[in-house]
């Protein structure tokens, strides 16, 4: 059975992505529509020159320039296909039963999908080690690594970097997503998973992500989440998702 507060939060971060979606299309479509404009005008200077003696050369320019512009068009078109493909997986839900995760592509789809939020001041390091598969809801893990990536580019003011890294030590997958953000200090730490609290300004965040997070991870998957921070250096989150843990355990935990 569906969790209905885990759909809340999975159509809260849709609604939140939609912005992003939204500016990060504009684009592409700015360019196809700009692109349409000089095509048609090229067509119409192309059908002139058809009728008219020793136009060859004109007219290869002319051919050669609208094969260029179709080149771009097909470019943005599949940059937006794409988009849409990330938004649609990540829309998914859950089936009730939990199946094997491939948490490093998990996160790269993720990754993908976060860069409409994230904007270009955002410079994101990927750094995926070899690991097992574990044993989980893949959409509900999406929900936490968009949660903590978002918490990371938030917490950046102006550029800054944020590094994704994936190991296993046998026991568990541990995912880290460090950032040079502003930090927090050891007050803001202790409330960290307190639903309501949060560190950004009034506005940005409901408070509910890192509480939420902390129930699909601990409760859903028997992992554990935790932070490191130094205020003004930055925030390092990490997740550690157990290799073993039986169906029937992770089903009670619903």
């Amino acid at each position: 059975m569906s969790d209905p507060s885990a759909e809340l939060h999975q159509m809260a971060a849709l609604g939140r992505l939609t912005i992003g979606f939204a500016h990060e299309i504009n684009s592409p479509i700015g360019s196809i529509l700009s692109n349409t404009a000089v095509l048609d005008q090229a067509l119409e200077n192309l059908h002139r020159l058809l009728a008219a003696p020793d136009s060859t050369e004109q007219t290869y320019r002319i051919v050669e320039s609208c094969r260029r512009l179709v080149g771009v068009d097909r470019i943005a078109c599949e940059r937006i296909r794409e988009l849409i493909r990330h938004i649609k997986s990540f829309a998914r839900l859950d089936p009730g039963e939990p199946s094997a995760v491939d948490v490093n592509k998990e996160l790269s789809e993720t990754v993908k999908l976060a860069t409409c939020e994230l904007g270009r001041r955002i410079e994101l390091q990927l750094d995926l080690g070899p690991i097992p598969e574990v044993t989980g809801y893949p959409q509900m893990l999406n929900q936490v690594f968009l949660n903590l990536l978002v918490n990371s580019a938030q917490a950046i003011r102006g550029e800054g970097r944020i590094t994704v890294r994936t190991r296993s030590d046998g026991s568990a997958v541990e995912v880290s997503v460090a950032d040079n953000g502003a930090g927090m200090t050891e007050e803001q730490k202790a409330h960290l998973f307190q639903p309501g609290f949060t560190t950004k300004p009034r506005g940005e965040g409901t408070g509910l992500g890192l509480s939420m997070s902390r129930e699909i991870v601990q409760d859903r998957h028997g992992g554990s989440i935790y932070f490191e921070s130094e205020l003004g250096v930055g925030t390092t989150a990490y997740i550690r998702l157990p290799l073993k843990r039986s169906s029937a355990r992770m089903r009670d935990a619903q």
